[in-house]
């Protein structure tokens, strides 16, 4: 018995002695591993990261390349190719040391090329300013482009797609980096003698134009109205008392987008004339509020009907604005922020700088400094990815969500719901 105690004692201080077993060992080894796993794994992270990187600018420099090209297929992917990088992420440094390279690219392609590539070149143009922002550097590259853009606009025998694509480019260019106020003017000039040829006729008869010039017109009182919301006050006056009179004319046009177009501008142009004097009075108020109030709710059978729903949201939209001075706010949120469109020339503005951007708004609207500063959202909001994480709710908390919400939908939806059940004969 003592001997088995003393077996019991020692067995008792060896195991005290003893710092870890096997299986504590395994498991320290294990943790060991574990920890160098992760920074090895990080490390490696680091370094895909930087190798996309160089991938990414190896292939922009590529499409750069390619835009000088003997073929225009390969010449139309590279500015496909640029337009969608300049969309989707920030490049103000890469750009910067080859704005020059770009816009002798992009005006031989204005010059040289054909239909899809002048239209393709004209939107990239407008994607390099945007990248640029409002500076000298992007005044340099707009001084280059806009007497191409400007002939091609007035030339009737250019390709009507690649008009159409200067007009619009045209007019976001002008905004972002235009540096003197009387060229904006002449600028709007240019457009005013393009959509103005769609006004009905004094005596009432309509001109005749066909569906792509229509479209022309159309972007050229868009790009119009895109100024107008950085015009003095001074000329606003001028042009209410030469074009508000006639606007209304283009509501009578056969083309849905025309109709939408003008009544946007005519809702802008009463906000911008109440902006200066709160009372602002128009002579044929109440003639253009019955005409909005038929487009608001048109029932006529020989009009699509996708035409006729788009038609009545825009204009129903339009009327408040007219007879109440009224906008429908529209919350545009990205990432942990969120925007507010609360007036006619911030509406007018967001959509210009979507059309070129895209899917890549939002994006822009987090980190590119212009556009932020053209919106007032002040400097970018720099968040770490566990900080993102952490306010992001889990799969299960969105699937709990969608589930509930699923159930009470169904639930108000059954109220409604017809509960005519077959009844047999006896």
């Amino acid at each position: 018995m003592p001997r088995s105690k003393r077996k019991g004692g020692r067995g008792g201080q060896h195991s005290v002695v003893q710092p870890f077993s096997d299986e504590d060992a395994s498991i320290e080894t294990l943790s060991h591993c574990s920890s160098l796993s992760d920074s090895t794994s990080t490390a490696e992270e680091g370094e895909t990261e930087d190798v996309a990187q160089e991938d990414f600018q190896y292939r922009l420099k590529a499409f750069i390349d390619s835009t000088v090209d003997k073929s225009a297929k390969t010449r139309q992917g590279a500015l496909d190719g640029l337009k969608t990088a300049m969309a989707t992420k920030i490049l103000h440094e890469f750009i910067l040391e080859r704005r020059m390279t770009i816009s002798d690219s992009i005006e031989r392609c204005l010059k040289k090329g054909k239909g899809e590539e002048q239209c393709a070149a004209a939107s990239l143009a407008c994607l390099l300013c945007i990248q640029l922002g409002s500076g000298i550097e992007s005044e340099e590259v707009f001084k280059t482009l806009k007497p191409i853009f400007k002939t091609i606009l007035a030339d009737g025998a250019a390709n009507i797609q690649a008009r159409q694509a200067c007009a619009t480019s045209l007019g976001l260019c002008t905004l972002v980096a235009e540096d003197d106020i009387l060229d904006v003017y002449a600028t709007m000039e240019c457009f005013e003698s393009l959509f103005t040829r769609s006004y009905i006729r004094d005596d009432g008869s309509r001109p005749t134009v066909n569906p792509q010039t229509t479209q022309l017109h159309t972007n050229a009182l868009l790009s119009w109205a895109l100024l107008l919301t950085i015009c003095s006050a001074s000329q606003i006056k001028t042009i209410l008392h030469k074009h508000l009179p006639r606007l209304p004319r283009l509501l009578e046009s056969d083309d849905v987008n025309l109709r939408i177009a003008a009544g946007e501008t005519i809702a802008l142009l009463f906000e911008l004339a109440r902006d200066i004097d709160p009372e602002f009075d128009f002579d044929n108020w109440e003639p253009l509020c019955d005409k909005l109030n038929a487009l608001a709710t048109d029932c006529n059978k020989h009009r699509a009907k996708t035409d006729k729903r788009k038609q009545r949201s825009v204009f129903r939209d339009v009327l408040k604005a007219v007879e109440e001075g009224e906008f429908q706010n529209e919350t545009i949120r990205f990432g942990t922020e969120r925007m507010v469109i609360d007036s006619w020339v911030r509406k007018r503005t967001y959509d210009a700088f979507r059309e070129f951007v895209g899917a890549g708004m939002n994006y822009h609207l987090q980190a590119n400094e212009f556009i932020r500063d053209v919106f007032e959202l002040g400097p970018p909001i720099l968040i770490d990815s566990t900080a993102l994480k952490a306010m992001k709710s889990s799969r299960l908390e969105r699937h709990l969500y969608n589930a509930a919400a699923f159930k009470a939908r169904t639930k108000a939806r059954s109220k409604f719901r017809d509960k005519r059940v077959d009844v047999g004969e006896f």
